[in-house]
């Protein structure tokens, strides 16, 4: 990821590509007006702009069009017979497919007093009788620009949400504005790491299409149980990912979804017969500090500290199935029904003086019972 200033830029570079570009022709326009004479008069000027339209003389009629059909916009005259151009402007706001639709009232001139009730209604502009036809499409044009510029902003926004994680996400969000990078945030978190044992071994044995597949397959359901635990995944590793779990319970959380992570592990290896596909977790607790790293072009925001490590190295340290937690994921767990651990030979860590304390986490009752 680039730094805010950088990402503030490419926004403001696609807003320009945006805006210059070449729009989709044949926009389809819906015209709400009682009276036909009115509405031929919209239809000869915006076909000759390269429009399409589409003919309502009701609010009625509009709205059943609008749940049938999409359009590009929507020219809305307020007096109308039945339900009037307010409600009907309301009513078409509050369909999801218009939410960002562009929808110009048509009023007569001495009618604009209640523009201030169109605009609470949902409008986004307005059209005075009589008809400028090069005001009328030089408006329709520039708010069908805006709301195609919006969407645009807001498919980027989604795909990006598929790319980071969450906690990167409400960090760009905060402080993209200001351009600044975020101070270094310190804090007591739980990381979960996890790797797949044996996948040299299994690279060798099959085409990596296929291995591709199948190692997306593992992560991504080690991905959905993480959010499901109330985790993030803050980078996927090769074969594995790292997970951080903060807040209340956290250790209990990411106890859990190590127990669910190795239960899908044992699903495969049973479907597949294949015990390449057995996953080894490590979970440790400590201070880290979450901020950004990296160069001026690239930076990545991404978790640091002896816990990420220690995690790391306790997966490490276990065999195939299994889950080696630190003390401190012991204890506040150990009294808890769901979870039984052993003992576990002390570890040695480079850089740490005295032998690390572990513990191993046998899969859960329901998981033991089903793989047995």
């Amino acid at each position: 990821m680039g730094s805010f200033k950088q990402l503030n830029c490419t926004y403001f570079k696609l807003e320009v590509a945006i805006t210059c570009m070449q729009f989709e022709d044949n926009k389809t326009i819906l015209i709400v007006d009682d009276v036909t004479a009115i509405r031929q008069l919209f239809t000869a000027y915006l076909k000759k702009a390269g429009y399409k339209t589409v003919e309502a003389e009701s609010g009625e009629e509009a709205l059943k069009l609008a749940e049938e059909n999409h359009f590009d916009g929507i020219l809305l005259d307020l007096n109308l017979t039945g339900i009037d151009g307010l409600e009907t402007c309301r009513r078409l706001r509050a369909m999801e497919a218009y939410r960002f639709s562009p929808i110009l009232i048509v009023t007569a001139a001495d009618k604009t007093a209640i523009l201030s009730e169109a605009f609470e209604a949902g409008c986004d502009d307005f059209i005075t009788k009589p008809i400028n036809s090069v005001v009328l499409c030089a408006r329709l044009k520039a708010h069908i620009q805006r709301a195609e510029l919006y969407l645009q902003h807001q498919r980027m926004r989604d795909a990006l949400h598929r790319y980071v994680s969450p906690k990167t996400m409400q960090m760009i969000e905060q402080h993209a504005a200001s351009g600044e990078n975020p101070p270094t945030e310190k804090q007591e978190l739980c990381i979960l790491f996890t790797d797949m044992r044996g996948f040299t071994q299994l690279a060798q044995q099959i085409e990596p299409e296929e291995l591709f597949r199948l190692l997306g397959e593992h992560l991504t359901r080690q991905a959905e149980l993480v959010y499901e635990y109330g985790g993030y995944v803050d980078k996927y590793a090769g074969d594995g990912i790292t997970a951080v779990f903060e807040g209340d319970d956290m250790e209990k959380r990411s106890c859990l979804c190590a127990q669910e992570i190795i239960a899908h592990a044992q699903d495969v290896i049973a479907a597949r017969q294949n015990h390449l596909f057995a996953v080894s977790c490590g979970i440790s607790k400590g201070m880290a500090i979450t901020g950004n790293i990296g160069s001026h072009e690239h930076l990545n925001y991404t978790v640091v500290g002896e816990a990420v490590n220690l995690a790391a190295r306790l997966c490490g340290s276990g065999g195939p199935i299994s889950i080696i937690v630190s003390e401190n994921i012991y204890k506040p767990a150990s009294n808890d029904s769901r979870f039984l651990f052993i003992p576990r030979d002390d570890i040695q860590v480079k850089g740490v003086e005295k032998p690390v304390i572990i513990y191993e986490l046998t899969p859960s009752i329901q998981v033991a019972a089903k793989s047995g």
